[in-house]
C-alpha cells in the first residue's frame, strides 16, 4: 500500500506491467461489463452542455439511447455512470476497423469540446473508491486485459507510467511527482 496525500494506492501501480494492446482486445472494455463507466458529477454537466456536438461521433444506437435515457444513468449502487445500450456496450461507443473507440475522446481530438472522455475511462484499469480520508486507488483485474498485461511486461511499463496522463489530469502532476519519488 502506498500513502500519497489523501490516496491510498495499491502496490499493484509499480508491481503491474500494462500497456493497452487495442488491436487485439479490441476495446472490450468500453462494451462489456455490467455498468457504464462512471462518471463525476463535473462530467454530466459537460456532457449534457456538448451532447450536440459528440453525437456526430456516436453509433445510431447510442443517440436513440441518450435522446430517450439522457447523457448518463446510475449503477446499482445509485452513483452515477455512463448509459449502456442493451445492457451492454457505452452509448458513447463507436465503432472503427472492428475497434470499440468513445465518441467523447474523438470529439475532443477534433477539437469540437474542450474536454477528453470521462477521468474514469482514461484510467482505466485503475478504479478509484471514495473512503473517508480520500480516495482508495486500485488496479481492477480483468481477463479481457490479458494482452495488455502481456504488453506491459513485454514493454516493461508498469502501471503508473502507463497511466501518467490520466493520474495527472485527476491528482495533478505535483502529485504525479511526489508519487515518483515514493516509488524510487
Amino acid at each position: 500500500m502506498i500513502l500519497l496525500d489523501k490516496t491510498i494506492l495499491s502496490d499493484d501501480l509499480r508491481d503491474v506491467f500494462f500497456c493497452c494492446d487495442l488491436a487485439k482486445c479490441k476495446g472490450a472494455c468500453c462494451v462489456d461489463g455490467d455498468a457504464g463507466a462512471p462518471l463525476e458529477e463535473e462530467e454530466i454537466s459537460l456532457l449534457e452542455d456538448y451532447i450536440d456536438e459528440i453525437k456526430p461521433y456516436m453509433a445510431e444506437g447510442g443517440i436513440c439511447e441518450v435522446e430517450q435515457m439522457g447523457v448518463f444513468d446510475y449503477d446499482a449502487g445509485g452513483k452515477f455512470v455512463t448509459p449502456l445500450i442493451k445492457g451492454r456496450e457505452c452509448v458513447y461507443v463507436y465503432l472503427e476497423d472492428d475497434i470499440a473507440r468513445c465518441a467523447i475522446e474523438k470529439a475532443f481530438q477534433e477539437k469540437v469540446i474542450p474536454f477528453p472522455k470521462p477521468v474514469s475511462c482514461h484510467l482505466y484499469p485503475i478504479r478509484i473508491t471514495g473512503i473517508k480520508s480520500g480516495d482508495a486507488v486500485n488496479y481492477h483485474k480483468w481477463s479481457i486485459c490479458k494482452k495488455a498485461l502481456d504488453n506491459g511486461r513485454k514493454r516493461n511499463l508498469p502501471l503508473y507510467q502507463f497511466l501518467e496522463e490520466a493520474l495527472i489530469r485527476k491528482y495533478g502532476r505535483r502529485w504525479y511527482n511526489k508519487l515518483l519519488k515514493l516509488l524510487y
